[in-house]
């Protein structure tokens, strides 16, 4: 088989959305002639641990590993958190507003640690694959960020070989949702775009995950960014029939910062449960992953106490039959200056469920087009308080009725099939095509 070089920090057991997609990739990539080599590190500060995800490491990928040097040690102590508890993703908060002592430490992070924290374990790693490629050949590198550290050890290699490269772009580098809350400082807000372009006009090709960031992709770089959206794994949804929850659940996966947390929601809930009485003595919501304190303000100050549940983490495999479970799916998308070009990873296992999914974001983003194009579900203004109360009764009104109906999961979101469009890419990229 040809091979090709993944450079990933996130890899099992590391948890969360950072691993999936390609995880999935490389455990599919071998059904088209491609052996998978992923390196990654030895001790990841990870922000959660899922030992069912290997599982889904494919027999034929060989795995690499060296130890990594993270200031989070530094960071836990200034912090005062202990050395065992996790760092929460995304700017989530347990407090009501951020202590001075973690608005310094994010400032730290965002003008002394470019592009990320990982920023150390990149010199190392150019030497060690340095080493292993002359040894080892391969036939494509990868590098999959954020961290965008990643596309630095991508960068580094190519100085050395002519190897063809491909930049993967998970999430975006300087247009991220959160890029203003790091409070850089001119010359870091530079630094940060000029590795950026360097990274997107020296590989051979970029790939993002929505056609939005995409073109903006292409803005700074001056050339073409393809699009893999992220997908499901049929593999991690059952065929057989899956129960419908007793109560009327409204179900959540996934963090839940403050950028997500709409009070449109929590507020149309809060009315629908106080004006109607069969309707409070129905409803569930269930939040799967860590949420904000802004989260537990608009419970309470909606009423919604007795009507919520809080469950930080389950692994993978349970996931894919709570989805299936539920009556509907929430999708909340980030209220961020850029907001129209963000999909959540999750959108498409949604889909995959088969339940209906109520969105509040943009209402001509690329999530809602995703949700129009597959007739799975409506996204709901920011504002529209009453749009999203008559969608929520809408399905309710289903419930009452007993109309529970599994739709088809899209293939053209599967992840085998989307395995097989990388594979595309890689072998245009090698053909110069």
């Amino acid at each position: 088989m040809k091979r090709v070089l993944v450079i990933t920090y996130y890899w099992p057991p590391s948890g969360g959305a950072g691993v999936q997609r390609w995880l999935k990739f490389t455990k599919y990539l071998p059904d088209f002639g491609w052996q998978p080599v992923v390196y990654t590190p030895e001790n990841p500060e990870a922000p959660a641990k899922d030992e069912t995800l290997f599982k889904d490491i494919s027999p034929e990928t060989e795995v690499l590993k060296t130890s990594i040097w993270e200031p989070y040690s530094w960071y836990k102590k200034f912090l005062g958190i202990r050395k065992e508890e996790k760092i929460n993703a995304g700017f989530i908060s347990e407090q009501e507003k951020p202590k001075l002592k973690e608005k310094i430490s994010v400032w730290i992070r965002g003008n002394f640690f470019i592009p990320d924290a990982r920023k150390f374990w990149i010199r190392p790693s150019i030497r060690f694959l340095k080493k292993y490629l002359e040894e080892n050949p391969v036939d494509v590198i990868v590098t999959t960020g954020p961290p965008h550290s990643m596309h630095l050890i991508g960068l580094g290699l190519k100085k050395h070989f002519s190897i063809p490269w491909i930049a993967d772009f998970r999430d975006p580098w300087s247009e991220i949702d959160f890029y203003e809350q790091l409070y850089l400082t001119r010359l870091a807000d530079r630094k940060h775009k000029r590795q950026e372009k360097r990274v997107l006009t020296t590989a051979d090709q970029v790939v993002a995950v929505g056609e939005i960031r995409a073109k903006d992709l292409e803005a700074i770089a001056g050339r073409e960014v393809k699009v893999i959206t992220n997908g499901y794994d049929e593999a991690d949804f059952s065929s057989n029939p899956v129960e419908p929850d007793e109560k009327f659940s409204i179900i959540h996966v996934g963090a839940l910062n403050r950028d997500r947390n709409h009070p449109v929601f929590w507020e149309g809930l809060g009315t629908l449960v106080k004006k109607n009485p069969a309707f409070s003595q129905a409803l569930e919501v269930r939040l799967i992953g860590k949420v904000d304190y802004s989260v537990q303000q608009q419970i309470e100050v909606n009423g919604l106490e007795n009507h919520v549940v809080k469950i930080e983490y389950l692994p993978h495999d349970q996931i894919a039959g709570v989805m299936q479970s539920a009556h509907l799916l929430y999708l909340p998308i980030n209220n961020t200056p850029k907001p129209n070009s963000i999909i959540p990873g999750k959108i498409f296992e949604y889909l995959a469920s088969g339940r209906p999914v109520i969105g509040t974001g943009p209402v001509g983003g690329d999530s809602a087009a995703i949700l129009k194009k597959t007739g799975s579900g409506t996204m709901i203004d920011f504002e529209d308080k009453q749009a999203l109360e008559e969608t929520v009764m809408k399905y309710y009104s289903y419930f009452l009725n007993k109309a529970w109906n599994l739709t088809g999961a899209p293939v053209e979101y599967s992840r085998k099939n989307l395995t097989e469009n990388i594979v595309k890419i890689i072998t245009e990229m090698k053909e110069g095509v």
